[in-house]
């Protein structure tokens, strides 16, 4: 049923190589941060994040992601937040938003842009060269200040 509506896959189940980018991206020290993750799937970046002191609230819309991110941060001793909702309509206050290779598909370009700067005034963005992050990019460095911020990570200010 997910699929005919989404075309859902479990895509969250893989561990990619822009989530581990992304943790790798991350500041030592983040105490205090507020830190959401969209699109998290396993979680490594927010895992990392809580690790080093953010208060993290982790977003999928696949509940089996949610599950197992909460039992792995459980036997890590990590605290964060992992909450089941599509991020494209996620909203809250926070320091700093995190996403990685989450334009997949261009469907995702215009609610990325959109939803970015009303969650944090600023955001790490970890994209493996997809086609449709071109596009993405060149909008947003319209709009932002965009810098490199590691292999294949980006820094965006808005704010």
């Amino acid at each position: 049923m997910a699929f005919s509506h989404e075309e859902f896959l479990p895509y969250w189940a893989e561990l990619w190589p822009a989530g581990l980018a992304l943790a790798r991206a991350l500041p030592d020290a983040l105490d205090g941060l507020r830190v959401v993750e969209l699109g998290c799937g396993l979680g490594v970046p927010s895992l990392v994040a809580a690790a080093r002191g953010a208060e993290v609230t982790a977003v999928d819309w696949a509940v089996e992601a949610i599950d197992l991110l909460e039992r792995n941060a459980v036997r890590n001793r990590i605290v964060l937040r992992a909450v089941c909702a599509d991020w494209r309509a996620f909203h809250g206050e926070h320091d700093l938003a995190l996403a990685a290779d989450v334009l997949y598909e261009a469907r995702y370009v215009e609610p990325l842009l959109e939803a970015l700067p009303g969650l944090a005034p600023a955001a790490l963005l970890a994209e493996p060269g997809r086609p449709h992050a071109a596009a993405f990019l060149e909008r947003a460095r319209e709009r932002w200040t965009v810098e490199p911020a590691g292999d294949r990570v980006h820094r965006l200010t808005f704010r």
